[in-house]
């Protein structure tokens, strides 16, 4: 089935597999929700990825019991494109959570991404 944000449906799976205390989740996969796992598993807010042929294993975090990842917001939908420049880069929950931009160098957090100084697309918060 065709779905029209990837990267929601992405968040959505993790949220709900975190939800059941599931270990892994299977995500279809493309090359920008690899991108976002690579981000996520740097960042510590999940264990490990596998990228197959069809699908990406991700292999979910928890500490005591609890999921690391306590929420997700995707900002960029389909509808409405967020963009932002160096300056207007957000942070997210005080510093405790991350935002992911798609920029013209590639997928980065939002912390990387003032450091090398672009702006971009605003997918999406994770704290």
């Amino acid at each position: 089935m065709a779905v029209s944000d990837p990267v929601a449906d992405m968040l959505a799976r993790l949220r709900n597999a975190h939800q059941g205390l599931h270990a892994k989740v299977n995500v279809p996969v493309s090359k920008m929700k690899a991108d976002i796992a690579r981000i996520l598993k740097d960042e510590g807010f999940i264990a490990d990825y596998e990228v197959g042929e069809r699908d990406m294993v991700v292999t979910l975090k928890y500490v005591g019991g609890k999921p690391v990842i306590t929420g997700t917001k995707k900002v960029s939908k389909p509808g409405r494109r967020v963009y932002v420049g160096v300056g207007e880069i957000p942070r997210v929950r005080n510093g405790l959570g991350i935002c992911v931009l798609s920029t013209s160098k590639g997928v980065m957090d939002g912390e990387r991404a003032a450091t090398e100084k672009v702006g971009g697309e605003l997918l999406c918060e994770i704290w």
